[in-house]
């Protein structure tokens, strides 16, 4: 049974990115996103992190296993840690990441350019640091290590066994001693590089232009450039990079100083901190309850990445994301510079589009939301509430109205803005400087800028979506083959061959496809990794972006355990319920249960639900029941499922078998439509 459910999930898809259906989902799931952006909303719901780094444009954290997490900047794969769960500490440099083994050995991945990735074998270290475009790490006998780039002698430490913590910067670096002194070596262009004598110093940072020390009593001491920190003898941890810092408190606060253009030295209040990380442009914290709070520059969602597994529709701009969840709300990350990362609030949205710098939202009851750039006025569409489907083209935006007609608006050079007239049509979309339309008919509309031979659609009456790249189109046909034309210099225009696709996707310059099976195949333009998607079997919507990718991968049902009554159903019976007991997993709050998604074989809805500390009852109308299985031979014993959604969009499934007699008059023994989906074993 749970085969054909999710099957029939699966089928919504082509009807989501088609723009055809604007309603709730049948499914949910967690995002994924790759290429310049890398995330899995599922990595963030447990909460169970120990430690955090933030780098120049992407975030690590360690979790409670030994796996690492990384989101954000993954141009150079930095943000794709190696699997494994024996990391004990992990170090985020500018574009290239560290990570420290439980053996002593350290992996290192993202950007290699100087070899600032590649570090040295062994299996005695116990401490890693990775700068900007050189890394180090302290050895098990008190000596340091140092590779990558070494100008200005960054990546040469000095000599000796009495060293016991170290930090890389952007051009220099420091060694704290076991005496409580400080070594300074590399760039000293603003004396960041040379720090004040003493022996009671027990932690260091190496900033940009500037370094931190703190001192046994609690206070810090600054050297450099803007390294001037605050007063008082109750900090516990710094954190310099670039050219701001932040340090923690004794109280489980933090304060920030220096550059705070981003907001990236502006910390939360609180005083549940317990671990702090400044990046190139923002900054992360750790939770005392493992959670991970952000903050400063989030263009590549390395500050605040999406949590949960709730959502229904993504879609991906040139350098910001927009996810749609199951209560109608909108979650966005990325470049914000234009505001096009700050959606509306609200929860009665249906359906969304990203392009370059803005964004557009469809609400339920048919008007249109846009916001971010909006030079041209791509980001003010047209008032009313009869639109249906919605796509923001690069500077200009189409809407879909119910009674099959295209409104455009924004820039309309070439004529991409003025859709032709009449009322039959069933989608949209708008591309780089051309737009496509699909006719009931199954046929293709272009128009707009043709240079390249976007605007001329194949002829044909077969096809069943479109998808506009910057120059080039897709189209996805009824028999599940893709045709591509238009601009083809990355060979972004010439899909993969084969009839098993079921959605498509056409970004600037590349293309991504679902296939029946859940998988994702992409093609193009890779150059920041948009085109190279995560394995699986398990996605049931794409998004195409300019320098990044997104899918929702459908996260499988937990198991719970259903008991119907009554154990034997007399399909003549007069009775008014059938009732069913509801166990979740010992891991899951019964309290949790969204009372109002409650269904028997995904058509019943349960009339009441009561939640107990240990169960949950719902009864459904025995009527309604008992039409759905008219048409089973009886006696017979049949396989029901039990279904419902937690408060965070975690589906769960249980199934039960209970008897099914017809005791009286003689009924029409031919399986109805829902009879026939059910698992029927004659007795």
């Amino acid at each position: 049974m749970v085969k054909e459910i999710n099957q029939k999930r699966r089928l919504v898809v082509v009807l989501v990115i088609a723009g055809l259906c604007c309603g709730p989902q049948a499914w949910a799931g967690s995002v994924v996103g790759w290429g310049s952006m890398s995330v899995d909303s599922n990595d963030f719901i447990d909460g169970n992190f120990v430690a955090v780094a933030a780098g120049g444009g992407h975030s690590l954290t360690i979790k409670a296993d030994g796996s690492i997490v990384g989101w954000g900047n993954n141009g150079h794969g930095q943000a794709t840690p190696p699997e494994g769960n024996d990391f004990v500490a992990v170090s985020a440099g500018y574009k290239h990441s560290l990570a420290l083994k439980t053996d002593g050995s350290i992996a290192g991945w993202g950007d290699n350019y100087s070899g600032q990735a590649t570090p040295p074998e062994g299996n005695d270290f116990v401490a890693i640091s990775a700068g900007w475009y050189h890394s180090l790490a302290l050895k098990a006998d008190g000596s340091i290590a140092g590779w990558g780039g070494n100008w200005s002698g960054r990546a040469t430490p000095p000599s000796g066994n009495d060293f016991v913590a170290i930090s890389a910067g952007w051009v220099h670096s420091l060694a704290l001693k076991a005496d409580g002194s400080i070594v300074g070596w590399g760039y000293d262009g603003s004396g960041q590089a040379t720090p004040p004598s003493g022996n009671d110093f027990v932690a260091i940072s190496a900033g940009y232009h500037h370094s931190l020390a703190l001192k046994a009593d609690g206070s810090i001491v600054g050297w450099g450039k803007q390294a001037t920190p605050p007063s008082g003898n109750d900090f516990v941890a710094i954190s310099a990079r670039r050219d701001y810092s932040l340090a923690l408190k004794t109280d489980g606060s933090i304060v920030g100083w220096g550059n705070n253009f981003d907001g990236q030295a502006a910390p939360p209040s609180g005083n549940d901190f317990v671990a702090i990380s400044a990046g190139g442009r923002h900054s992360l914290a750790l939770k005392a309850d493992g959670s991970i709070t952000g903050w400063g520059s989030n263009r590549y969602g390395q500050a605040t990445p999406p949590s949960g597994n709730d959502f229904v529709a993504i879609s991906s701009g040139e350098r910001h994301s927009l996810v749609l969840k199951a209560d109608g709300s909108i979650v966005e990350w990325g470049n914000n510079g234009h505001g096009q990362a700050t959606p509306p609030s609200g929860i009665d949205f249906v359906a969304i589009s990203a392009r370059r710098d803005y964004s557009l939202a469809l609400s339920a009851d048919g008007g249109i939301a846009g916001w971010g750039e909006n030079k041209h006025g791509e980001a003010t569409p047209p008032s009313g509430n009869d639109f249906v489907a919605i796509s923001a083209g690069w500077y200009h935006g189409l809407a879909l109205k119910a009674d099959g007609s295209i409104v455009g608006w924004g820039n309309n050079y070439n004529g991409r803005a003025t859709p032709p007239s009449g009322n039959d049509f069933v989608d949209i979309s708008a591309g780089g400087w051309h737009s496509l339309a699909l006719k009931g008919d199954g046929s293709i509309v272009g128009w707009g800028d043709n240079y390249n031979g976007q605007a001329t659609p194949p002829s044909g009456n077969g096809f069943v979506a479109v998808s506009t790249g910057y120059e080039h189109s897709l189209g996805l046909k009824a028999d599940g083959s893709i045709v591509g034309w238009g601009r083809d210099n990355y060979g972004q225009a010439t899909p993969p061959s084969g009839n098993g696709f079921v959605a498509v996707s056409a970004g600037d310059y590349h293309g991504l496809a679902l296939k029946a099976d859940g998988s994702i195949v992409a093609w193009g333009d890779n150059k920041g990794g948009q085109a190279t998607p995560p394995s699986g079997s398990d996605f049931v919507a794409i998004a195409a972006g300019g320098w990044q990718s997104l899918a929702i991968k459908e996260v499988p049902p937990i198991e719970a355990e259903v008991k119907l009554t009554p154990r034997t159903l007399n399909l003549q019976s007069k009775g008014r319920w059938v009732m069913c007991v509801i166990r979740l997993p010992e891991d899951y709050n019964v309290a949790e249960i969204d009372v109002n998604s409650i269904l028997l074989e995904d058509e019943i809805e349960a009339e009441r639900v009561w939640l107990t500390d240990e169960f949950a009852v719902a009864k459904f109308r025995r009527g309604a029941v008992q039409e759905m299985l008219g048409g089973v031979e009886t006696p017979a014993e049949v396989e029901l499922v039990v279904s419902g959604e937690l408060s965070d969009g975690t589906i769960f499934e249980g199934t039960d078998t209970i008897r099914v007699i017809d005791k009286g008059k003689g009924r029409n023994n031919s399986p109805g439509k829902a009879a026939r989906r059910l698992i029927v074993k004659r007795k």
